[in-house]
């Protein structure tokens, strides 16, 4: 792999499934997943084959049609679970296997009611029978940002040796902050044997709103996969968002950072993300939220007029959405008023934009916004006592 390739693990259909109320069918999944594949992410997180029937047929069914990323299924640190998950993907052209346990202190004492050294004897256990099948093995130390690091080095050197080809280092809980997280990171690239023969990734919560931050802080300092879902989707607050992991590295190319995704689908797979399973996006959602292009403001309005990058820092059409929206309401000034009535068909002298926009406050001062039928009416009015060109 690339050294500056940074690979999108998706686990929409995982970890975002997770959410009250967002279970999806097979036949949803498979479109999902099968637009994940032509979005371009490099694994498709397909299930938690143990858990139930469907969710065993899901991650068969998508093995079988996904055609260029690598198809992964969940499990714990179980035998059963690895060998069901083995059997789900044996369709699959890159099969992956994502096994692992809880490595706090915390885990340990009141989950697993356990001590350090035996975690560790579990996890090489669980990733060695997971290899039996695969080549390609995903350990997962969950709440390693939690996690004593000098302890989590040594749990992710014994796992290295016992087959791991990828390192899930899960801010479980969202309590890391991105300079902790990334040094968590550059200890573990500087104190783990053989850390060269795996790959490091982020999985980072959202809790305290630091999901984003804290997997770019993982990739600047090393690692080189961030596992995300569309729109942010996941438990409790939510996980990574993919859409915004991906632009942050598009727009800092000085980061020497890149994916593969296909920006230009972002907007389209969030809608049908979105649609399929019954979860809003918040308006003000970064990248993929309705008002993520919009500008209200008179003084915006006027920048983004004269120059789209006064105000934005991305082209719209760079993740699918076809342009910036200027959206009236009364603190729109003339020129907004004025390129929205050319936009649709007007075109206004000095004097008649005077006249038209005094009418405009008006309407704008009883609605939240103007919209298009408001400004022919408009002029429509005005047009009674001075003729208004078509542009």
């Amino acid at each position: 792999m690339q050294d500056n390739k940074v690979q999108i693990f998706d686990t929409t259909l995982r970890d975002g499934e997770q959410v009250p109320g967002c279970k999806l069918d097979t036949t949803q999944k498979l479109i999902i997943a099968e637009r994940l594949d032509l979005l371009g992410v490099n694994v498709i997180e397909a299930g938690f084959p143990v858990s139930s029937p469907g969710d065993f047929n899901s991650v068969t069914q998508i093995s079988k049609i996904v055609k260029n990323a690598s198809v992964c299924g969940l499990t714990r640190a179980v035998e059963n679970d690895i060998k069901v998950a083995a059997e789900a993907l044996k369709f699959a052209k890159h099969p992956r296997i994502h096994t692992g346990i809880g490595t706090s202190d915390s885990h340990i004492q009141f989950k697993f009611n356990s001590t350090r050294e035996k975690v560790i004897e579990r996890a090489v256990k669980a990733v060695a029978y997971a290899k039996s099948f695969v080549e390609d093995v995903e350990f997962y130390a969950e709440d390693a940002g939690r996690t004593d690091n000098e302890y989590l080095a040594r749990v992710c050197e014994a796992v290295i040796k016992a087959g791991a080809t990828v390192l899930n280092i899960p801010d479980t809980t969202g309590y890391c902050l991105p300079e902790e997280y990334g040094a968590k990171i550059k200890y573990l690239r500087e104190n783990v044997k053989g850390i060269e023969k795996a790959t490091l990734s982020c999985h980072c919560h959202n809790d305290l709103g630091m999901a984003t931050a804290n997997s770019i802080a993982g990739v600047i300092n090393g690692a080189r996969q961030i596992e995300c879902t569309i729109n942010g989707i996941g438990e409790r607050a939510g996980n990574t968002a993919l859409e915004e992991v991906v632009m942050v590295l598009k727009q800092h190319p000085y980061l020497n950072l890149e994916t593969s995704i296909n920006t230009k689908l972002l907007y389209d797979t969030s809608i049908l993300v979105r649609e399929s399973m019954g979860m809003p996006v918040q308006p003000n959602k970064a990248i993929v939220g309705a008002n993520a292009f919009a500008h209200s403001s008179g003084i915006h309005q006027d920048g983004v007029i004269k120059n789209r990058e006064t105000y934005e820092i991305m082209d719209p059409e760079d993740v699918g959405v076809t342009e910036s929206a200027i959206v009236l309401t009364a603190r729109s000034g003339r020129a907004a008023l004025a390129y929205r009535a050319k936009k649709i068909g007007y075109e206004l002298t000095k004097v008649q934009l005077d006249i038209a926009y005094e009418a405009f406050l008006n309407v704008a001062d009883k609605q939240k916004e103007v919209k298009d039928n408001d400004i022919h009416a408009i002029i429509k009015e005005i047009s009674k006592t001075s003729e208004v060109a078509k542009a």
